[in-house]
């Protein structure tokens, strides 16, 4: 039998007012994210793209809708102490209790353009936490049907320095020198659930004033520690709250 063969077959069999009922539902979870996703935490739009970039907090929303939870496991990994090298490639499974329902991939290096002028003996775990978060994104995507509403986080996986963007006078104070963008300020400050005292302190710990003046090399960085700080000050809050 040949492949169309094998194709008409499968197509035969499926039964057309369950696939009506499916896809009905699918446009409906779409709307559903369009309508409650929240620009600059769950989702940000990169210039001259076509679709928004899905972000964790997005991705992890996506899952506590489905009902899903997610599991990691290091598929392969390089940590080469003498060159300095250090690369991560994640699995990131999403189950319904003990049933996989689908899988996402990440892979993350410190020879990407963002990380060259960092210290690659500092950003190890910087690395491995980018790429399970791209494997997460990767899963969420998959799972929500939803890669014709967002894309993978691009903001991740290029230097912006590299996108032609026209831009206001505003945003481009932002961009010089290839500092952070605006959109990623933003994000930082949600990342601290707008405190503004987790933001400074980050910043100080990695020798900025201001926020603005953060080089897109140690954007991740700075945001791993904004988040440390983040869940700290909430479990210190938590008996309080009890």
């Amino acid at each position: 039998m040949s492949q169309e063969d094998k194709s008409i077959a499968i197509i035969d069999n499926v039964q057309l007012q369950q696939v009506q009922a499916t896809m009905s539902k699918i446009r409906q979870f779409q709307q559903i994210i369009r309508q409650s996703f929240v620009e600059g935490h769950d989702y940000g739009v990169i210039p001259n793209t076509d679709k928004p970039t899905l972000y964790k907090p997005g991705a992890e929303k996506i899952l506590m809708l489905l009902g899903l939870r997610s599991e990691f496991d290091i598929v392969d990994s390089t940590r080469d102490f003498e060159k300095g090298f250090f690369e991560y490639q994640i699995r990131c499974r999403l189950l319904h209790g003990d049933m996989i329902i689908t899988e996402g991939l990440g892979a993350a290096n410190t020879r990407e353009v963002r990380y060259r002028k960092g210290d690659p003996y500092t950003l190890d775990n910087t690395v491995l936490k980018m790429a399970k978060k791209r494997a997460l994104v990767d899963a969420a995507l998959l799972v929500g049907s939803l890669s014709d509403i967002f894309t993978q986080d691009i903001e991740d996986m290029v230097d912006l320095e590299e996108v032609p963007v026209r831009e206001s006078k505003q945003q481009r104070r932002y961009d010089q020198d290839g500092t952070i963008t605006r959109k990623q300020v933003n994000r930082m400050w949600a990342l601290a659930k707008g405190s503004a005292d987790i933001v400074k302190q980050a910043l100080k710990e990695h020798g900025f004033e201001k926020s603005e003046d953060v080089p897109k090399a140690e954007y991740d960085a700075v945001c791993y520690r904004i988040e440390q700080l983040a869940e700290q000050q909430e479990m210190e809050q938590r008996p309080l709250q009890g």
